[in-house]
Parts: C-alpha cells; structure tokens; sequence
C-alpha cells in the first residue's frame, strides 16, 4: 500500500524538546510516540535490549517510563523491531503493541524501513560516494566480524552506500545508508577500504583515532503500522563531542 503521507521530524540533540510531564517521566529523548509506537534517541554505549552483560538497557527504560507515566499494572509489552549496537547511538522505533511490533517487523523484512547513519571517518575516501559490497564472517568466540569469500562458512552478503558530506583536516563525516544490516556492518566496510571509523581502535587498528565512536544513526524512516503513513525522525548526534564537533553536521547535509 503506497503511504498516504509523509511526516519529517528533524531534531538536534540540543533542540529537542518535551512536554515537562514527560521530561519528569523519562531520562532519554522522546521523538515521537502514539498508541502504537515510539521512537527515541538511544544513547551511545547503552544496550538496545537486555544482553549477558545485565546492564540497563534501553528497552527496559522505556518500559519503566510507560509504566510510570500511564500508570500501567503489571509487566508492561514493548517490542523491539530492530537493533544498534551498543558503542552506536541515534534513533530507534519500539512497539507498543504486539500487532504494531509484527506489522513493522514484516515492514522491515519487506524493505519499507530506511536507515541512514552519520560517520566519522579517519581519512577521506578517493571517491566522493559508492557502494561496498562485500561478504561478512563472525567470529562468535571473539564477537569480531570479518570480510570474507562467498564460500566460506557464515558468510553473508553486506552491502552499503556511503556520501562523504563533507572534509575537516584528516577527517571526514560521511551519510551511509545500509541496504543489509550485519552485525558491525558499517564498522567493518569502512575500515575495509582503509578509512575506519573515528575512535574504531577494534577494526581500525592504527588508522583509527582513539575516542568515542563516531557512529550515529541520525535518520530513520518508516510505514506506520496502522496509517500507513511514512514518517521520517532524524536526531543529530551531540554536537560539541569528539570530532562531530569539527562539522556543521546541518548543513552538511543540507536539511532545510
């Protein structure tokens, strides 16, 4: 079904702004919610659901904000759609309910879902943009991911597209967008062609620079599960941290 409209929402980390009831009710970003879903700014270095590590995670603070802020009994339902790793922050959509978390599940599955990133790069690449394509291997005891051959065991097909936006010194800031969504994806590609990630020491090795990852999710867009309408959330990563703070990361790319 084609969608009806579109809705953007286009935020800084330091322009977001909530109703005081909720700001009292919630210690992450709200950029949306309904009866159907919500999408927030997970932090950089908190888990996106619960993991071996036991730490707090996302998941379970948001479920402690709906709990509280609609003072719901019992266990609270929220489903999780998709995941970013752990040293990844940006914009993610959960489920308020369990038809909502199936319908935007198979939306995923179907391709409706578009996610782009903002990277931090050491280097600049020789070309402006292009597509990497390549098959990816992990290694479960070491939790690493490898470029590998199609005929290797595990192997799975990766494929991006990445648009270096703008070059600051020996730094760059690129949008990808993600065609596959394997695990350290981004992280992996990139440092394949020699430009690693900023504060990538894992895959980076030498090349990369020693700091908070330069990775962001900063745009997501979707079907809602119900209206069929395409809505669109960006948030900026935090704009006076680590080398984000050497772009102008709205003009970069052109959001008007």
């Amino acid at each position: 079904m084609p969608c009806l409209a579109e809705r953007e929402v286009c935020l800084s980390m330091t322009e977001i702004k909530q109703q005081e009831a909720v700001e009292k009710k919630a210690d992450f970003d709200i950029l949306y919610e309904d009866n159907h879903l919500i999408v927030v700014v997970k932090p950089q270095m908190t888990a996106c659901c619960p993991d071996e590590s036991k730490d707090d995670n996302l998941l379970d603070m948001v479920k402690r904000y709906l709990k509280t802020a609609y003072n719901k009994p019992g266990n609270v339902y929220l489903g999780l759609v998709h995941r970013l790793d752990r040293p990844t922050g940006g914009v993610m959509v959960y489920a308020k309910t369990s038809k909502a978390a199936a319908r935007l599940s198979e939306g995923m599955q179907a391709g409706e879902f578009e996610k782009k990133y903002l990277v931090g790069l050491c280097g600049t690449p020789e070309a402006e943009r292009g597509t990497l394509s390549n098959y990816l291997r992990k290694n479960t005891v070491n939790n690493m991911v490898y470029i590998c051959t199609p005929s290797e065991d595990g192997a799975k097909y990766a494929e991006l597209d990445y648009k270096v936006l703008e070059t600051k010194g020996k730094y760059s800031l690129a949008e990808v967008r993600l065609h596959t969504g394997r695990t350290h994806q981004i992280r992996v590609q990139m440092a394949g062609i020699s430009h690693p990630v900023y504060g990538d020491m894992r895959y980076g090795g030498a090349l990369a620079q020693k700091g908070k990852l330069a990775l962001w999710a900063y745009s997501l867009s979707f079907l809602h599960p119900t209206t069929k309408e395409r809505l669109k959330f960006i948030a900026y990563p935090p704009e006076t941290e680590g080398v984000w703070q050497l772009f102008d990361l709205s003009k970069a790319i052109e959001i008007k």
